[in-house]
């Protein structure tokens, strides 16, 4: 005796070894015994064998014509060998009840299942919506195919070029355009990227790139609405000195500048100025929201997306010739001992002599000259800006950053450069509001610790870590940054508590001091003028009050933000080197081993793979064949052709800047479903 059986919604079949009331134990094909209760069993028979019975059932279910069974079948609940009778015959075979059963089942858009067996007719109006819904089905399945045979064969339908980046990094996985796509990846065998460039989906590897960052950073897109500046309500002193910041030519934020006082005397007076955007944007307010969805300026070569649209900018930055709103903080040094004898803050109009730029004074202002008695005149130094002032200012940030490193424990040594990235058209013309990606690029080597970049670094130092004190002095939260220690994997945190910060070698560290490009200098900002204004009642008076829920939805914000945003320029700097490789036709470079096989180029900001690399000492001095240069994926790979340096040599000095070495290797991996990783921007002792 066989049995027909419904289980977990499957219809099996098996021989019958023993049945009582409520239950039957059933042999299946493979050997196994189940238990079928007897309200699951359908059907009990003796002959035919039930592949034959179900091979026989499906050739007659496929007759079954679905509108005509729908007519035939009774408006009350019936079973299944109710409607072969009907349909077939009163006489209707085992095979065709079976038959009918397994059509019932596979319709039920026309037929309701009511119990094991037993169905209902459908409304007919249902049945209408249902085929409209099977035939949309049909067609958007045919649709799909089409695309994903226009994909195999190298040709890219528009639909799916428009969705290019959401169907690569945010997929709808029940959207026609994804599904051609794996359709098609599958079918050819072909990464989901691969196939996409090939088809022509990508106009340029650096469109690709810039759409990607705007599609999951910038949505709406880049630009602000009209906003309009608010002006400054307090009527603030001029400040009696002459300040100048200190920055690169292509600077438009300037947020801080220096001035001195007393220079000659005992006690000389450093000024420290930043630009005071919380003085007239207050929280809440449109221009505040702005700012904080966007939460930092983005920096990428030849481009910026600014945190504040810049007609803001423009009313605030510390622009020479004007007298500038700004929060100052002055600190008063023994003039022989450079011993700091105390700080004050003050809320006030700084005239601003001059905006002193790198790119056009390093190589005038160097060590040498400095080191001079009395340093002669610069015929490129503006007027008002004494080479008297700079030696002392240099002299002061030399001794500030000694005794950081006291704190530290140890010296900071940064051997590595920096880089500086110039785009150029074609034509030699420079380079316009956005770049194409077929600009030429330029890179220069600018040394780090240079004389102009120490004197602001130490500056801001002492600025971010007097105020942080400060704030926390006066009993008001702020956000700041700290680090436990040095240990190995003892990273960055940022926080409400005024912590150490033992990288940079100070007792707490509030970033203030680039209000008009960081969001969370901005609500120090805030923070640092109700001190100013209120004292010892502060806390009081302070927009954000301890333990603001809103505050922590800041720096929650504002880190995840920040590493996207540094994660892009990381990546879109390793871009434009790539291309200058293929540019200029450098099919060589020498490098440095650092660890795993990489190996980091000696005078370009590459770090790369290198087959050969992996059995070497670190800082073994190699020089590397470069392959195939990907520009989406941001790939290059190398193999050692030479050890440059004696295999006894001693380990060369290394930069202790923290730094994800292996992410900035490359390549960016780029897959369906898949977001490429952004590389964690550390702190470097320096702002």
């Amino acid at each position: 005796m066989y049995a027909l059986f419904e289980e977990a919604g499957k219809f099996m079949t098996g021989r019958v070894l023993s049945e009582a009331d409520a239950s039957a134990q059933v042999e299946l094909d493979s050997g196994k015994r189940v238990k079928v209760k007897a309200a699951n069993l359908l059907l009990k028979f003796e002959k035919p064998t039930p592949q034959q019975l179900l091979a026989e059932a499906r050739s007659q279910a496929e007759s079954i014509e679905l509108e005509l069974a729908w007519e035939f079948a009774s408006d009350d609940e019936f079973g299944f060998a109710d409607l072969a009778k009907v349909y077939f015959s009163d006489n209707a075979t085992l095979a065709q009840q079976v038959g009918a059963l397994l059509r019932l089942f596979e319709a039920p858009h026309y037929f309701r299942r009511a119990g094991k067996g037993r169905f209902r007719k459908a409304p007919a109006e249902q049945i209408q919506q249902a085929l409209a819904a099977i035939e949309k089905k049909r067609l958007l399945q045919l649709q799909i195919d089409d695309w994903a045979q226009e994909l195999a064969e190298g040709r890219c339908p528009a639909p799916i070029r428009d969705q290019l980046y959401r169907i690569l990094f945010k997929p709808d996985k029940n959207g026609p355009e994804y599904k051609a796509v794996v359709e098609a990846s599958r079918a050819t065998q072909t990464a989901p990227l691969d196939l996409l460039q090939r088809a022509g989906a990508i106009d340029s590897p650096y469109e690709f790139h810039w759409r990607r960052f705007l599609f999951d950073q910038f949505p709406k897109g880049t630009g602000f609405a009209a906003l309009q500046a608010p002006a400054i309500a307090d009527e603030l002193p001029v400040a009696a000195v002459r300040a100048y910041s200190i920055d690169d030519s292509q600077t438009t934020e300037i947020d801080d500048a220096l001035s001195l006082q007393g220079l000659g005397t005992d006690e000389v007076t450093v000024g420290i100025h930043i630009a005071a955007p919380g003085l007239a944007i207050a929280p809440g307010t449109a221009i505040d929201q702005v700012a904080r969805t966007r939460l930092s300026t983005v920096y990428m070569p030849g481009h910026k997306i600014t945190m504040l649209p810049d007609e803001v900018v423009q009313s605030y930055t510390l622009q020479e010739g004007r007298d500038c709103p700004a929060v100052s903080l002055y600190a008063r040094f023994d003039a022989q001992t450079l011993a700091l004898r105390g700080t004050e803050t003050r809320l006030e109009r700084v005239p601003i002599a001059a905006n002193l730029r790198h790119d056009q004074l390093d190589a005038l202002i160097t060590e040498e000259w400095l080191a001079q008695e009395t340093p002669p005149a610069l015929p490129d130094l503006p007027a008002g800006v004494q080479p008297a002032e700079l030696a002392f200012l240099y002299r002061l940030a030399r001794h500030l950053k000694a005794q950081r490193e006291v704190v530290r424990g140890k010296p900071e040594t940064f051997n590595r450069p920096d880089y500086n990235f110039r785009l150029v058209h074609s034509d030699e013309a420079p380079l316009g509001d956005e770049p194409a990606g077929r600009e030429r690029v330029e890179i220069s080597v600018r040394k780090r610790g240079a004389p102009l970049d120490l004197i602001v670094a130490e500056a801001m130092i002492l600025a971010n870590s007097s105020w942080g004190q400060w704030l926390a002095a006066c009993g008001v939260p702020g956000i700041y940054r700290s680090q436990a220690s040095l240990a190995p994997g003892v990273k960055v945190r940022m926080g409400t508590k005024a912590l150490p910060h033992a990288g940079i070698g100070v007792p707490a560290y509030a970033w203030s001091t680039s209000p008009l490009r960081r969001y969370t200098d901005l609500v120090n900002q805030w923070q640092i003028i109700a001190c100013a204004r209120h004292g010892k009642t502060a806390a009081l008076a302070a927009p954000f009050k301890p333990k603001d829920a809103d505050l922590f939805s800041v720096i929650s914000s504002f880190d995840a933000a920040y590493s996207a945003y540094n994660g892009f320029q990381g990546g879109m700097e390793r871009f434009w080197t790539l291309m200058y490789l293929q540019q200029n036709g450098i099919t060589e470079i020498d490098g440095a081993v650092i660890k795993d096989g990489l190996v980091r180029a000696d005078n370009l900001p590459l770090v790369l793979g290198v087959m050969g690399a992996q059995g070497l000492p670190r800082n073994a001095h190699v020089r590397v064949k470069l392959g195939a240069i990907d520009l989406i994926t941001l790939d290059v790979a190398g193999t050692v052709v030479e050890r440059l340096d004696a295999l006894d040599a001693p380990a060369a000095a290394t930069d202790e800047e923290p730094e994800d070495e292996e992410a900035a290797a490359g390549p960016i991996a780029i897959a369906v479903d898949m977001n490429a990783p952004a590389v964690p921007a550390e702190d470097a002792p320096t702002p």
